[in-house]
């Protein structure tokens, strides 16, 4: 039986921003997407959200929204606690293409409500539109307390990175992907204090929107006792799973519906099920590689040949048995670093 390594807390290295300035990118930023949502693909290099655009700070919810949904390239900086209205809908906020939002410093939050990253749903529509929402970068930032989902990507939505935030007490999920979204990364993030963690893929039935897309890498990115779906996956390959630490959950990762997962280099400390392809509907798929398991019930199933994510882009793993030690130190807010890719 391996022993846990001992955590060290890295002290928090992120710097505090100054007022409303019109530049080209955030002082934050620690440089470009990586994983899936580095790929060129759908006409879009990379994910570069605001960047070329004008820098403006949001200390309200008025200013916030207006600048989220703007339709030009925007960074658009959080400072103090934002609170998203529910009103007697599900609380969730669109945000337009070309966005960077960021939070300055490490107590910029949104609470009571979520963002919505999509075109509303069509299930008639079953190719990426020319308009399909794009380009989104979202960082630095608590989330917490929605009604509904506290990220929620839709309706072919493509080039999105999620990186260095803290999820926390949404009603249903803390980033649900789905309906043909692509090319999405999912990195540095704690989640915890949160039961449906990841969703990609919503439904049993919606081959037509998802299969040959839910590309998404996830990575380093600290499970906190964040109860399941960390992720279940529905359809999607590749699925790049790599350098997660997990603690205290009751799955780690579900691949169904022949689904495509690569799980490799993660940490699982008293996990019930770190890895399952044998759960709802259509048996998934599941290469497992360097893992390390601690007080598990559970060994990882796997099922058949995986897509390799090298075969989209470049990056190179921690050993397994650093995760304990880097991604506490360096998942969630207010310590932006560079992670290896």
């Amino acid at each position: 039986m391996r022993t846990t390594p001992t955590l060290k807390r890295a002290l928090p290295v992120l710097a505090v921003l100054g007022a409303t300035v019109v530049a080209p990118a955030p002082a934050l930023a620690a440089g470009p997407a990586d994983g899936f949502a580095s790929v060129n693909a759908l006409g879009q290099n990379g994910t570069t959200g605001g960047a070329g655009g004008a820098t403006v700070t949001a200390t309200t919810t008025a200013q916030f929204l207006d600048y989220i949904a703007r339709p030009e390239p925007l960074t658009v900086q959080v400072r103090g606690t934002i609170t998203l209205p529910t009103g007697t809908t599900d609380g969730m906020h669109p945000v337009a293409s070309d966005k960077t939002i960021i939070g300055l410093g490490s107590d910029a939050r949104l609470s009571g409500g979520g963002l919505n990253i999509g075109l509303p749903v069509d299930d008639d529509v079953t190719a990426p539109p020319a308009n399909a929402v794009h380009n989104i970068i979202i960082r630095n930032l608590s989330i917490t307390g929605a009604t509904d989902d506290l990220i929620n990507v839709q309706m072919f939505s493509h080039h999105i990175w999620i990186d260095h935030n803290d999820f926390s007490n949404g009603d249903d999920g803390a980033v649900d992907i789905k309906r043909g979204s692509d090319f999405v990364t999912v990195s540095w993030n704690r989640f915890h204090d949160h039961d449906k963690t990841l969703l990609l893929g919503h439904d049993d039935d919606n081959a037509a929107q998802d299969v040959g897309r839910l590309r998404v890498t996830y990575h380093h990115n600290y499970f906190d006792g964040s109860d399941q779906r960390n992720p279940r996956v529905r359809f999607g390959e590749s699925v790049h799973v790599y350098n997660n630490y997990y603690r205290d959950n009751s799955y780690g990762v579900a691949s169904a519906m022949n689904a495509g997962v690569v799980l490799e280099g993660n940490y699982f400390h008293s996990v019930n099920n770190p890895g399952r392809v044998d759960f709802s509907g259509d048996l998934g798929r599941m290469v497992q590689r360097d893992n390390i398991l601690v007080d598990c019930n559970h060994a990882i199933e796997t099922r058949g040949t995986v897509v390799e994510p090298r075969t989209y882009y470049p990056y190179t793993p921690h050993r397994a048995a650093e995760v304990p030690t880097v991604v506490p130190a360096g998942a969630g807010v207010g310590t932006i670093r560079e992670g290896r890719a």
